[in-house]
């Protein structure tokens, strides 16, 4: 098995143009030394060498592995001379490499700085004896100018010749020749690391997905273990052994079933405080065991103590429990006679989370466990089971498919996308997936979570702004077909009189897109003009911008200015313009006598229970629930966290039209979720159906735009790049915010979609936009819908 995954391994990178190397000759495994401090002794015979350690490299050798790195052993079956490591040793490499298993091809030293070989030939002469040997390779030498001259000193004692180290440098050239480096093209490195590892996090969740082994079961209940009736409080309790930190599988345990998360290492110090705490967990249904931070090696029994064995094999006997081993597999020899027991095999998290899964039914276990551990744990010995069937995915959502969630948010999180972001989804008006990922910033340990409140940016356009023009619509005080003249009469008199509501509802109405109203307020390096900010707010300073940033209030009528006096382009082509929006929120407001904030709460957030959406949020919850957004290193020249992102909205008190709403996912997604059900929400009707059906159908013959709302494109099945994703419907209605946040609703197929991020943090950047995160999970909860 080891040789035929190496080949493989082998081939995967050749065929690419990669040399691999096989190592270490000729064996290094059934040693108890480490070779950095020491030289390792292995006293086997040759017929014992040769049908275990020497196996693999014969079939790699004839497979055609470019190159072998050679161990620093001592084998006497091999080389009998005292304190030569096999990596200096002629009749290693010269004579069994070389001749008896006929392997060619480029050799190199393991590291000649390691005291497995320094300890007995220090300054130089190790080098010297590696080339002697047949090696072609030096790896760290250490002293290189010394090594030189040793080996030229072997060279004039006829111990080397130059025909030695001719021969070594050919066949380091033809190896660059055969790997094109004749032909040497430089690697572009920016952005490498990226590029390099894309797609990695879900390789290896395929790979947790078929490695994990259920190695027993006696109690069915674990199997699968159900988030929807195991979610009381004594329901589920989670053992965590092995770290402090809460780490994925303990945010998935506390999530998924509400479970109590206890610490062996603050409960349980000697034998004597087991039994106190296997009373206590005794409160506990189920109990989850979960191993972490293992050791490596079999000579330190996997980091594993005699109580940390105690305490799991007496809970075993004693509770209801299961073992989740993050580790290897050969640990599994302290517990052989577990009742439940899943080895994971690694410790990160998407292996634990890939375990929360299968835990939950959503994966099948498929792994088998590839050594023997005990006479109950044999080679090959796993249990398969089948992905769970069970009532309460009532969507009929291919889980395993929504799996793929996971792996998309977490990539996006590892190439810098969003240091964090949360995904909702509503299938037939109720929650069938909702979870939180990453962190509010990358340096930070501030978990993200469903509670989250993030900056809305755009998405405020229709969340707060056009379901309130709805409602007047609704309720007969504005008509689609009057102009803005009609309500706002600061515009009378100007260009901007006539414009039709029902045109920049569609953004047709020939306003500029953006006026950046915060340049006019600044120096040219980004520094606030003196006398237009205050560091408090105080009289004549009202209009809170930042943190210790108020802007005067005489600025207000500015910026209405600015917009009055901005160039009116050609009516009917449709440009995407913030200004449409604050026009609008200023309509709301003209009518209702109230400002937009307190309207769409009084109309809509208020009587729907909603408490988390809403604007200026440190007026209403704590700062730590609000998710920073971008480190401005001009205008305000801080973290923006709790204040609007957009610098227009803040110039505007937080308030506008266009931007400035904050909410959780659960709020944004209840909004939607009335205006899918036609205005309906918990048995109170807050907009008419044929209003709701009005505003978000196609309303433009040269734009995908309805009323307020943006929608499909219309030819999204010839685009390269559908928007908002390949599947959504015709009748899909939504926004998208440029904060890194969207919602969409679709009741074709009745499902409501949000997705939640902070990607400007902390720079701006728009790799969440070139990775098409937002539409990527869309699509994937599309073809998780089985017909």
């Amino acid at each position: 098995k080891v040789a035929s995954y190496g080949i493989q391994y082998m081939k995967g990178m050749q065929d690419v143009g990669v040399m691999a190397c096989a190592k270490h000759f000729p064996g290094h495994g059934d040693v108890d030394v480490d070779s950095h401090y020491d030289l390792p002794v292995i006293n086997k015979t040759v017929a014992q060498l040769d049908s275990l350690e020497l196996y693999p490299f014969r079939q790699i050798f004839n497979a055609g592995i470019g190159s072998v790195m050679v161990a620093h052993l001592y084998i006497p079956a091999i080389d009998n001379t005292a304190n030569r490591a096999t990596s200096l040793s002629p009749q290693n490499i010269t004579g069994l490499m070389r001749k008896e298993l006929g392997y060619q091809g480029l050799t190199f030293t393991d590291a000649l700085e390691m005291q497995g070989v320094k300890k007995f030939f220090p300054d130089g002469e190790a080098s010297v004896q590696s080339l002697i040997a047949g090696n072609d390779m030096l790896c760290l030498p250490g002293d290189v100018p010394v090594s030189i001259e040793k080996i030229k000193d072997a060279i004039k004692a006829g111990k080397l010749s130059w025909a030695d180290i001719e021969m070594h440098c050919k066949k380091v050239l033809l190896a660059k020749y055969q790997y094109g480096l004749n032909n040497y093209q430089p690697i572009k490195t920016g952005n490498l690391t990226n590029d390099l590892n894309a797609g990695i996090p879900e390789m290896r969740r395929l790979v947790a997905e078929n490695a994990i082994t259920l190695v027993t079961k006696k109690d069915d209940s674990f199997f699968p273990l159900g988030d929807w009736n195991n979610n009381k409080p004594n329901d589920v309790a989670l053992l965590v052994i092995g770290t402090k930190k809460e780490n994925a599988l303990a945010q998935r345990m506390k999530k998924d079933y509400n479970a109590a998360v206890f610490y062996a290492e603050d409960n349980v110090k000697s034998k004597a405080d087991i039994d106190a705490f296997i009373k206590k967990l005794g409160a506990y249904k189920k109990i989850v065991i979960g191993l972490h931070d293992m050791g490596r090696n079999a000579s330190s029994n996997f980091g594993i103590s005699e109580v940390t064995a105690t305490l799991v094999n007496q809970l075993q006997q004693k509770t209801n429990s299961l073992i989740l081993q993050f580790g290897n597999a050969y640990a599994a020899k302290n517990w052989c006679d577990a009742k439940n027991l899943v080895i994971c095999y690694e410790d990160d998290a998407i292996v634990q989370n890939t375990a929360a899964d299968m835990l939950q039914g959503k994966l099948p276990f498929k792994g088998v466990l590839p050594v023997t551990v005990c006479k109950q744990f044999t080679y090959g010995k796993g249990i398969v089971t089948e992905k769970k069937k069970t009532a309460n995915n009532q969507w009929n959502l291919d889980l395993t498919r929504m799996g793929k969630i996971d792996s998309i948010a977490n990539d996006a999180i590892e190439k810098h996308a969003t240091p964090g972001c949360v995904v909702l989804l509503v299938k037939d008006g109720k929650i069938a997936f909702q979870k939180a990922y990453g962190t509010y910033e990358y340096n930070t340990a501030e978990n993200m979570n469903t509670a989250s409140v993030f900056d809305m940016a755009s998405v405020t356009k229709i969340c707060a702004t056009t379901i309130s023009i709805m409602k007047l619509y609704d309720e007969g005080k504005l008509d689609l077909k009057k102009k803005l003249g009609d309500y706002l009469p600061s515009v009378k008199g100007t260009n901007k009189e006539n414009l039709l509501i029902s045109k920049i509802l569609l953004h047709q109405a020939g306003l500029v897109a953006y006026i950046p109203f915060y340049k006019q307020t600044i120096d040219s390096a980004g520094v606030p003009l003196p006398g237009l900010y205050a560091d408090k707010k105080k009289e004549g300073y009202s209009q809170r911008v930042a943190n210790n940033m108020y802007l005067s209030d005489a600025w207000q009528d500015s910026i209405q200015q600015k917009i009055l006096r901005s160039n009116l382009g050609a009516e009917d082509k449709y440009v995407y313009s913030d200004n449409d929006f604050i026009y609008l929120g200023k309509i709301v407001e003209q009518i209702t006598g109230y400002p937009l904030d307190e309207y769409v709460r009084k109309a809509f957030y208020a009587p729907m229970g909603l408490s988390d959406i809403g604007f200026k949020p440190t007026q209403r919850m704590p700062l730590s629930r609000v998710v920073p957004t971008e480190e401005e290193k001009i205008f305000r020249k801080q973290l923006i966290r709790g204040d609007v992102h957009d610098p227009g909205a803040a110039m505007m008190g937080g308030v506008a039209g266009h931007a400035g709403l904050f909410s959780t996912a659960y709020d944004i997604a209840a909004v939607m979720q009335m205006l899918m059900n036609g205005g309906l929400y918990n048995g109170h009707r807050y907009l008419q159906p044929e209003t709701v059906e009005l505003f978000t159908k196609y309303q433009s013959s040269i734009s995908r735009r309805g009323f307020g709302f943006d929608k499909p494109e219309k030819d999204n099945a010839k685009r390269a790049e559908p928007y908002p994703t390949l599947s959504a419907s015709a009748k899909t209605f939504g926004h998208t915010g440029f904060t890194g946040t969207c919602t969409w609703a679709d009741p074709e197929k009745n499902l409501v979609y949000v997705f939640l991020s902070n990607r400007v943090n902390p720079d701006g950047a728009n790799t969440l936009l070139k990775m098409n995160v937002r539409s990527n999970i869309h699509e994937t909860i599309y073809q998780a819908i089985m017909e």
